[in-house]
């Protein structure tokens, strides 16, 4: 991995990108940055560059939400993250790079029509309780797509937003629940082999807009309609998530 100007010109804004989403501000789509670095880097390297950074985004999060969330969803939410992160690990340690490709990609793209079947009332998110069966499923769940491509946002998503939940009720619960479970794939990744010296490195570089994209996302998601940023969010999906799965293809 190379720190050179291709590398910049990609991951830059995709942290920025990734902190705003964090920040509560187009929530869920977080995630979109790993499939943009990995379109430059191998996959493996790219999430692994990405954790350390989501992680002090997470901390970036903290003060904004703090006690919002909903504690009782987002405990059994994490309890239900702990064998999932098991799963994931073991089911990274034996893939191979392609596969990895065909699934961010296929997360990418599929996120992209879930969201635009609810918008356009082909699918519909029945109304529910708290059921801590239910809640422990979608954190195993979670868990699995956040190892593998920091995807959880979807999921999580699903159940939550099911709970009829406003806007900053959600993102507070999404940040408590992944600030826990990015802790929890930190070990598992230095196992694998995907946090480096590289990594690390470009990390220091990157972790400042990390802060950036934060603070922009608190101020947008208070101030801000997400139409546009969704639009950007959906095309910058598709393209790279194409682009992934026929890499991994071919």
């Amino acid at each position: 991995m190379e720190l050179n100007l291709l590398f910049f010109a990609f991951a830059i804004p995709a942290v920025i990108f990734a902190g705003i989403s964090k920040g509560g501000f187009g929530s869920g789509a977080a995630f979109a940055a790993t499939p943009l670095m990995a379109m430059i880097l191998d996959p493996g390297l790219a999430v692994g560059l990405m954790l350390p950074l989501l992680m002090v985004m997470d901390v970036a999060s903290l003060k904004p939400y703090w006690k919002k969330w909903d504690w009782q969803n987002a405990r059994v939410l994490v309890l239900g993250a702990i064998p999932g992160t098991i799963v994931a690990a073991v089911i990274f340690r034996l893939a191979n790079p392609d596969v990895f490709r065909l699934l961010i990609g296929s997360v990418a793209i599929g996120f992209v029509l879930f969201q635009l079947a609810r918008k356009f009332g082909l699918l519909a998110v029945k109304a529910r309780q708290f059921n801590p069966y239910v809640a422990g499923f979608w954190g195993f769940t979670a868990s699995i797509t956040s190892f593998i491509s920091h995807a959880g946002g979807p999921p999580l998503a699903v159940y939550l937003l099911s709970q009829r939940m406003d806007k900053t009720t959600y993102q507070a619960t999404s940040v408590i629940v992944f600030w826990f479970a990015n802790w929890m794939k930190f070990g598992p990744y230095l196992w694998l082999g995907i946090i480096t010296t590289e990594t690390v490195k470009a990390d220091l570089f990157l972790a400042p807009f990390a802060v950036i994209g934060v603070v922009l996302g608190v101020y947008a998601h208070r101030l801000v309609p997400e139409r546009l940023f969704f639009a950007l969010t959906y095309t910058l999906l598709i393209i790279t998530g194409l682009k992934l799965i026929y890499d991994g293809l071919t």
